[in-house]
């Protein structure tokens, strides 16, 4: 989606766990699954707080 993103103007985004599941991995253990949500939503405020 972050080409998608990027056509349409969007200044901002960062890639996620893809369209089925953009804010997980149900593949992953649920241990595993907290700590890919706790790191995409740190990446997400720091890309926020980015100049643009």
């Amino acid at each position: 989606m972050i080409p998608v993103a990027k056509e349409v103007g969007s200044l901002r985004a960062i890639a996620s766990g893809g369209i089925v599941s953009p804010t997980g991995n149900p593949e992953l253990p649920p241990e595993k699954e907290k700590e890919f949500r706790r790191e995409l939503i740190l990446r997400a405020l720091q890309t926020l707080q980015e100049e643009v």
